[in-house]
């Protein structure tokens, strides 16, 4: 069953830094883009970051430009998002999701999703 393995979340202070992994298990990742998404309760779903299968081709929501840097893998499969000077605002559970034919920060492109992993950013 094709699905996805996110980890890397917890809890750190502000300023801390956070690195979430996503690994695609029976199917490949690289063929489409592959992006981030958070979500808050009660709040839609924010796309933060995403990378093409050109790895040269990235963008970024404003809110975590300069912060935050996606990457990927294709050996391994994986995507990559490292997240620094992290702020409370940042506070979410973090999506990986693929299936857009570029890289896009709308939700509606993403046909495949991971199950997400919680960041807390707290003093």
């Amino acid at each position: 069953q094709s699905h996805f393995v996110e980890t890397g979340g917890g809890s750190v202070e502000p300023g801390g830094s956070l690195s979430l992994s996503c690994e695609a298990l029976g199917f490949t990742l690289t063929g489409p883009a592959v992006a981030w998404f958070r979500q808050v309760p009660g709040q839609q779903r924010e796309g933060v970051a995403c990378i093409g299968s050109n790895v040269a081709i990235k963008f970024y929501a404003e809110s975590v430009e300069g912060r935050f840097t996606i990457s990927r893998d294709h050996a391994k499969n994986t995507v990559y998002l490292q997240m620094n000077n992290l702020k409370s605002e940042d506070t979410a559970v973090y999506l990986c999701a693929t299936g857009a034919p570029w890289c896009d920060l709308r939700e509606i492109l993403y046909d495949t999703w991971g199950q997400g992993t919680q960041v807390t950013v707290s003093s």
